[in-house]
C-alpha cells in the first residue's frame, strides 16, 4: 500500500514539473506586458514605471544569475502567492486568483526566455 501511495504521490510530482515545462514563452510575454511591466520593466530590467513609489526595488528578470539560480517552482509559487510568499518583497502581489496554471506556466517559460536567451 505504501508503495502505491508514492507512486501516486511521484507520478502527481511529474504532472506538475511537466505542466511547467510546457509553458509557451510568447503567450506569457503577452501576460507579462499586462500583468508585470508596471513594475519589472518593459524589458524586465526591473525598471518600470512604478519604481518611484516602491521601498524595494523590483527583481531583474534579465539577471541570468540570479534568475538561474530560481527554480521553476519558485517562480511559479512567487507569481501564485506573491513576493511574500518566497521571502521577498510584500510589493509582489499574488496573482493566483487572476491566472490559471496554464498561464503561471507561460510566464515562468517567458522568465527564462528573458533571463537565459539572450
Amino acid at each position: 500500500m505504501k508503495t502505491a501511495k508514492f507512486i501516486v504521490v511521484l507520478a502527481g510530482l511529474a504532472t506538475v514539473h511537466l505542466s511547467y515545462a510546457d509553458g509557451d514563452a510568447s503567450e506569457g510575454k503577452a501576460l507579462y506586458r499586462n500583468y508585470c511591466t508596471q513594475c519589472h520593466g518593459v524589458t524586465g530590467d526591473g525598471k518600470g514605471v512604478n519604481i518611484p513609489d516602491m521601498a524595494v526595488l523590483p527583481r531583474d528578470h534579465t539577471d541570468t544569475s540570479e534568475m538561474s539560480a530560481r527554480t521553476d517552482a519558485e517562480l511559479t509559487k512567487a507569481i501564485k502567492h506573491g513576493g511574500k510568499a518566497v521571502n521577498k518583497s510584500v510589493l509582489m502581489p499574488a496573482w493566483e486568483g487572476n491566472l490559471n496554471d496554464q498561464q503561471v506556466a507561460n510566464l515562468v517559460a517567458y522568465l527564462r526566455e528573458l533571463c537565459c536567451n539572450k
